[in-house]
């Protein structure tokens, strides 16, 4: 909106306030001289204030400042970027949209004695471009595990993502090279630049190779590591591969660097993935096998086939098989396995001796990848885990099952659960998972990482600057489909109520804050619990079921192997729904504001005075907002005969003021209680003031529910077990 066309609604607004103001002003109280007279010559009656039946603005000091909050008002319009035909107005990519493909052709090794990974890889960039590209840009992520890495040296040493004791990090490059000439690539912490030597042109691709090693840090920021078990030893391998970053529309090439507590942004590509290992390992990764007969047993390979239609889990390699050599195939020497997939963001892998290994399978009608729409999924873990772990795949089936239905198809034809040391973990089809102590803890986890699949492996988010884009709608989506795995067909009792008093608090960031500039302690708080909550808000509250679910629901469809920016997300909510939600995403995302709404006072017009001159009988609703925040208001009143009537006013009551009254016909009834929010659904900070005559008792608490990364709750949170990522 242009800033002169602003101030005219934001006058008019004050001046309409101000004679409304004028218009329900008191008359003179008891004992007031009128104008020019004496105390004693005037009439002392009584009189009752006049106030007008409809609800209105109750006092001109609550105007709301036009500049509002920091510099604006909460309901003035966003300062957005331009919309372009590549980012309609919309919230749709437009005809000029594009983004980069990367393909992976990789043959690896792992030498397990010396915990050591050897590799090669053939990758094909394809610039879908406009632009001409010079040279191209790559994440070198296990350079993190260097001592002098910048996040080893801005990280507490020995934290979840600090430098470990005892770790000897980072990739030997062998080579780069393109045919026979060498690529020179400078290397700059986890980046490398590669200069070419001829520019990429629009709609070409070109094809280059790397070979590179590394020792597998035994705890590698709880994303990658080694850990040993009475069986065997287990290796999650994860960000191994020296990967181009992307280059975008928005940012160019985006080169913010690998320092541990923000995660990735990725191309979508191919993957062609051949890992070695000893013969002994049992190996699951992102991806269909391509060669089970050379990898598994006759009857693994028939039990694997018998599982894929099978929707009760059948053990591919039983506890009782785990150390026995005729588990494995015959013969000597390491064994090939080979992967393949296709849209995919990345590549991850386990192998072990002491793997468990289980699969069934799951319709998914829809699903862009799966053949026949039948995914197969499975769960690796060994003895340690098993009395718990022999429900993995079932639980992996609701959870990806529910969200399918509910969201969008999952899109992959494997689904994979592993079990080791790292607390909990996402990536294409395939995710890792620590918890062996409960069957709940399990699922919150399973069900968190999987729920990653939308966000952002299928939505493919910059989680280096968002982490509300992948773990905040993740975590809402997991609060529905825990609720129904808890008790089918339930809805998620939600936290925004108890949120009022913990989030925001004390020296709180915004969500839009970067994740590794986040204070310690913060991201469980405002990367994953505040902007699930905020969904909820807008699902439960603001929007409704049917509005919400088909503006999220195209928003993810829109979207979907694409990689969307914020504001592409705000857009479509508000296309999609019909509504303005600018003071919603003002005051919930970008700021860090608090909601207080409160009940200021009740007036019941009902005496014999007023009847005799033909005034209704009436009920007035002092209503403040007694914080930056503001949201829609809902009122519970009840009456002297028990019955109750909810009252929902719209939040733009609060366009112009701070205070408001409600008015309603009472129709004969004596009001005895009022409560704002009577659901406990909103973030209210304050509910002392919340109900009248007196205020409302609060309820019982229990431990809190959600932690995800430094947060603070316990094991059922909407993402899990508190480690979760």
């Amino acid at each position: 909106m242009h800033k002169a066309r602003w101030w005219v609604i934001v006058i008019a607004g004050v001046v309409a306030g101000t004679l409304h103001a004028q218009d329900v002003a008191p008359d003179p109280g008891p004992g007031t001289a009128p104008a020019g007279e004496t105390p004693e010559h005037a009439v002392p009656a009584p009189q009752r204030p006049r106030r007008t039946a409809l609800a209105g603005l109750t006092s001109m000091s609550s105007f709301r400042d036009p500049f509002g909050l920091r510099g604006s008002n909460i309901f003035a319009p966003l300062d957005w970027p331009t919309p372009t035909e590549g980012r309609l107005a919309s919230g749709a990519p437009g005809p000029d949209y594009w983004q980069q493909q990367v393909d992976y052709r990789i043959d690896a090794t792992l030498e397990a004695e010396t915990r050591s990974i050897s590799a090669a890889a053939t990758i094909t960039y394809h610039n879908n471009s406009p632009h001409e590209l010079t040279y191209l840009w790559l994440h070198l992520e296990q350079n993190l595990f260097k001592s002098d890495s910048v996040g080893a040296l801005t990280t507490e040493p020995e934290s979840r993502f600090g430098f470990r004791k005892g770790t000897h990090g980072g990739y030997d490059i062998a080579y780069v090279r393109a045919g026979r000439a060498d690529l020179p690539m400078q290397v700059y912490d986890t980046m490398g630049r590669i200069d070419l030597p001829e520019p990429i042109r629009p709609g070409k691709t070109f094809k280059f190779e790397i070979g590179w090693s590394y020792t597998v840090p035994q705890m590698g920021a709880d994303r990658t590591a080694v850990e040993e078990v009475e069986q065997g030893t287990i290796f999650e391998i994860a960000q191994w591969f020296p990967a181009v970053a992307c280059y975008d529309d928005v940012d160019g090439w985006n080169t913010l660097g690998y320092v541990g507590q923000g995660e990735f942004y990725t191309n979508f590509g191919d993957y062609d993935v051949s890992i070695t290992v000893p013969r002994s390992h049992i190996v699951v990764a992102s991806g269909q096998l391509q060669n089970p007969h050379d990898v598994l047993t006759d009857e693994q390979h028939n039990r694997l086939r018998e599982a894929l239609s099978s929707d009760e889990t059948i053990a591919i390699r039983s506890a009782e098989e785990v150390g026995d050599p005729a588990s494995r195939p015959a013969g000597d020497g390491p064994l090939t396995w080979r992967f393949k997939s296709q849209g995919m963001r990345t590549f991850a892998w386990a192998s072990s001796d002491a793997f468990i290994y289980d699969a069934a399978g799951l319709d998914v009608q829809g699903s862009r990848y799966a053949p026949n729409g039948r995914v197969l999924v499975q769960a690796a873990y060994p003895k340690e885990a098993v009395e718990i772990w022999s429900k993995a795949v079932q639980m992996a089936r609701h959870s990806i099952g529910f969200s399918s239905t509910m969201w969008h198809p999952f899109p992959y034809p494997t689904a994979t659960n592993v079990n080791g040391t790292v607390g909990g973990m996402e990536y294409p089809g395939f995710v890792m998972c620590a918890g062996r102590r409960s069957e709940r803890g399990l699922y919150g986890v399973t069900n968190h990482e999987f729920g990653h699949t939308w966000f952002p492996m299928m939505v493919n988010t910059d989680e280096r600057r968002y982490a509300w884009m992948d773990e905040g709608f993740n975590s809402f989506i997991n609060m529905y489909a825990s609720a129904d795995y808890r008790e089918p067909g339930s809805s998620p009792r939600g936290e925004s109520a108890r949120m009022g008093r913990g989030v925001p608090r004390a020296n709180q960031q915004p969500i839009m804050t970067y994740p590794d500039y986040m204070r310690p302690g913060q991201l469980g708080s405002i990367g994953y619990s505040k902007p699930a909550n905020g969904l909820f808000l807008l699902r439960e509250f603001v929007l409704g079921h049917e509005r919400f679910d088909r503006a999220f629901r195209e928003y993810i469809d829109r979207w979907a192997f694409k990689s969307p920016q914020p504001t592409d997300f705000f857009r479509t909510m508000e296309d999609v729904a019909g509504m303005d939600l600018s003071w919603f995403w003002r005051g919930w995302f970008y700021g860090n504001g608090t909601l207080d709404q409160a009940i200021a006072g009740v007036e019941q017009v009902a005496d014999a005075d007023e009847q005799s001159e033909g005034e209704q009988a009436w009920v007035y609703i002092d209503l403040a907002n007694r914080s930056e925040l503001v949201m829609p208001v809902r009122l519970r009143v009840t009456f002297d005969d028990d019955s109750t009537r909810t009252i929902d006013l719209p939040v733009q009551i609060w366009a112009a003021t701070d205070e408001w009254t409600a008015g309603f016909d009472p129709q004969g009834r004596t009001v005895t209680k009022v409560v704002i929010d009577p659901d406990r659904i909103l973030p209210d900070a304050d509910r002392s003031n919340n109900a009248w005559p007196e205020p409302e008792p609060e309820p019982e608490r229990g431990p809190g529910r959600f932690r995800g990364r430094g947060g603070a709750g316990g094991p059922d949170a909407p993402g899990g077990q508190s480690e979760s990522n």
